[in-house]
């Protein structure tokens, strides 16, 4: 676990990783499909978020979907991800 942090213009693996009270500054964070990291109290500022290897892949599985007419269970998916899983479409 990494706590009370700075990354300033680094490259930051997520995969699996848990971050409480960190500070990403321009830093590019880097999420590849594996178990999802935890942020708690983390601040982020112009940093630019990547998704690699599986991730990508899930995204572009999602983007397959939208255009072939699933477009309102995506939308579905992104209320639940905005309101904090409470309810599901």
């Amino acid at each position: 676990m990494q706590s009370s942090t700075a990354f300033t213009r680094e490259t930051v693996q997520l995969d699996g990783e848990t971050f409480h009270d960190c500070d990403f500054q321009k830093c590019r964070l880097v999420y590849s499909g594996g178990e999802a990291p935890v942020f708690k109290d983390c601040r982020f500022e112009d940093c630019d978020w990547k998704f690699e290897e599986g991730a990508a892949r899930t995204l572009e599985h999602m983007k397959a979907v939208w255009n072939a007419g699933g477009k309102q269970q995506l939308q579905g998916l992104i209320k639940e991800i905005t309101s904090g899983g409470a309810a599901r479409s």
